[in-house]
């Protein structure tokens, strides 16, 4: 049985409670989450000693820890970005295939560091978000999309990663421009993508299901509601991963998710007005 870590923000979190159970189960008991590292207990929730006593799970006090005592590697903070490069440390210099949850990092700087730490130790790393995983978003052939129209639920700062990843995966990495035209009930990020391409966000209520809405140059149209049990495709990819150590997700695809949501989040407080990207020269610049 291969052993994995978690390191954590917290322990007391929905990704945290879901993935030990599902991984043990998409893997057929090959691989088990055996230890867990949260660096401050969850303000109104379990702690991360009440945490592991609950699920089974050893509480060790240090990341180095982890490390020791695992194969795999996964680290969460899941909602909190801003802590992945601190943690990420220790487990992007093991060597180990370490998962690194959505949303990746806090910025294109960020998120280009940790890449180049990753390839420094020769650490197999990758993230994503699950809803790239979609089957319904897999069926849409990316030749050719002139224009995509995308729906979903959730704040911008935390959930737009999973309406940007299935754009860039579907329209490229090389995006140019963003423009802001939502409110702050609903918002919403016009993605250029050069040459008359382009793709939008719109946040319009927990109620409403992640749904593409793609035109192509040939006038035909398409949509896909993402109904299929992406997480569980999401957690069938993650076993490959460590099983085989290569990565699902190329990282220029993931820098230009993060490029669009920190420009995006920038473009929101001068609305209508289009903000330029950097330049997507390759994977790491």
């Amino acid at each position: 049985m291969k052993k994995i870590g978690f390191v954590d923000l917290h322990l007391d979190q929905f990704h945290a409670n879901k993935y030990p159970g599902w991984i043990e189960q998409a893997s057929n008991g090959t691989m088990k989450v055996v230890c867990a590292y949260g660096k401050q207990d969850k303000e109104g929730g379990l702690t991360n000693e009440a945490w592991c006593k609950e699920n089974g799970i050893e509480q060790v006090h240090s990341i180095e820890e982890v490390v020791e005592r695992s194969d795999y590697l996964i680290v969460l903070s899941p909602d909190n970005p801003e802590y992945h490069e601190e943690l990420s440390q220790l487990p992007l210099a093991s060597g180990k295939p370490t998962y690194i949850d959505k949303t990746f990092a806090p910025d294109r700087k960020t998120a280009i560091r940790l890449f180049e730490l990753a390839a420094k130790h020769g650490t197999p790393m990758y993230s994503t978000s699950a809803l790239r995983f979609a089957s319904e978003y897999a069926e849409l052939d990316s030749a050719g999309i002139q224009t995509i129209s995308s729906w979903g639920p959730g704040a911008f700062s935390n959930y737009s990663i999973h309406q940007i990843e299935p754009i860039v995966q579907l329209m490229g990495s090389n995006p140019k421009r963003v423009m802001f035209t939502g409110t702050v009930e609903s918002p919403a990020l016009l993605i250029d993508f050069g040459e008359g391409r382009q793709a939008a966000v719109n946040h319009l209520g927990d109620n409403c299901p992640f749904t593409l809405g793609v035109r192509y140059d040939s006038g035909s149209f398409k949509q896909a509601t993402a109904n299929s049990n992406f997480f569980g495709a999401f957690i069938e990819n993650l076993v490959h991963f460590f099983e085989t150590g290569k990565p699902a997700v190329d990282p220029a695809e993931t820098i230009a998710v993060i490029t669009i949501i920190e420009y995006g989040l920038k473009a929101s407080t001068t609305p209508y007005v289009w903000v330029e990207l950097p330049v997507f020269a390759n994977n790491l610049q």
